[in-house]
This record gives C-alpha cells, structure tokens and sequence, in this order.
C-alpha cells in the first residue's frame, strides 16, 4: 500500500468471507474498526434501523465504547459467525460481525463476504470524504491479552475457587476500565484467558496471574 501510494489495501482469507484492511499509512484495521465506521456511517446517515450491532464476547472493549457513546446498542453473542447471525435474526440487528473481519450484511446477505465488505467500507470512505486512517482512529483498541493455558480437564469453572477469586481481585482490581473473560476451547484441551484495560502493563499482569493459577489448578 505505501510503495503505490494506494488508499487502501485488502486481503480475503481463503474462502473469502473475512477481509483485512489497511489504511494508506500501512496499518492494518481490526475487524471491530472496520465494524465500527461502517455502523457509525450507517448511523448517521439514518440506515441503522435498529439502531443496533451484534459481535461476539471477544470483541475489543473499544467497540462497545465507541457505539454506547453513538447511542447504538451492542449485542454480545457467542463465538462464530452462526451465533452471530442467530443474534441478528433474534434481535432483528442488520449489522453485526467478528473482530477476525467477518461482517455480516443481514438486510443484503445471509453469511460474510469479504468483497462486500470491502465495498461498503470503500463507500462509507467516499461518503464521509474521510482517509481510511481517519475511519481506523474512530474507534481507540484496548491493549488485549489472550493466554491459551493447556489443560488436563475441563471443569465448571466456577467450581475452581482460586481460579474464581484471582478473577474477581482482576476485576476489582480494573473497577469498569476493563474486563476479563475466561472459557475453555471448544475443540481444544486449553482454557482461553483474555484480559483488556486501559494500559498494556496492567492487562498483561492479571492475564497472567489468571493463567498461572488455570495452571497450577487443571493444567497440563
């Protein structure tokens, strides 16, 4: 992209249904950016009817941020892209989609495609006469930290009382400017622990409190 000057760059996954933009600076956009300034386009040119967006639990906490403060309101739905459309159908939501770059389009799709996307995000750029960077810094990322901790088996987690009370401390700890969310792989032998908030330094010490005590308690 900076080599040609180009204004924006994309890339499809093999199947084509998730795409990954980068703005004319060379950084890449994250699926909930590309989310967001699609929403908030839609928003403000009156198309979000209902004014809603549906993603799943591992959005960033900046995407939430960002719509709560447009008075769009964010539905959280398990992870995949199934779960999300079933939210959307539920709720009755037009737009939603996965951090990994997979928008669904429910009033012109049934199911992601990467060059739709691609051409809605070119459009909300024309439309807002705005650089893709400008777009990109509507919505401020959250430093994100994800452990995958192996584990012999899989409890109810809240079973594991010093697994329970070490996230609890987190969130005491984080007061609202932040969040933690701990689950086990679907397909794998790993518990998943994802930790966000304001600062790098705080996110990756809880994380890894949480993670040494999964560890200690049912790892591998």
């Amino acid at each position: 992209v900076k080599a040609h000057n180009a204004d924006i760059g994309v890339a499809l996954d093999g199947d084509g249904d998730r795409l990954v933009a980068v703005d004319e600076t060379g950084s890449a956009l994250t699926g909930d950016q590309i989310v967001a300034s699609i929403a908030l386009d839609l928003k403000y040119r009156g198309k979000l009817k209902p004014a809603m967006v549906v993603t799943t639990i591992m959005s960033n906490m900046g995407l939430r941020m960002v719509l709560s403060e447009n008075n769009i309101t964010h539905i959280q739905a398990g992870v995949g892209d199934r779960n999300v459309v079933m939210a959307m159908r539920d709720s009755g939501a037009l737009l939603g989609g996965e951090d990994s770059g997979h928008v669904v389009f429910l009033d012109k799709h049934t199911t992601g495609d990467g060059l739709f996307t691609m051409v809605r995000l070119m459009s909300v750029m024309a439309l807002c006469k705005k650089r893709l960077s400008e777009l990109r810094a509507e919505m401020t990322v959250l430093p994100q930290v994800l452990l995958n901790v192996p584990v012999t088996f899989k409890p109810d987690l809240e079973t594991l009382n010093m697994v329970t009370t070490e996230i609890a401390a987190a969130e005491k700890a984080l007061d609202g400017k932040g969040r933690v969310l701990v689950r086990y792989s679907g397909t794998q032998p790993q518990c998943r622990v994802m930790v966000e908030s304001l600062n790098t330094e705080d996110t990756r010490f809880f994380c890894g409190k949480i993670a040494e005590v999964i560890k200690t308690t049912i790892g591998s």
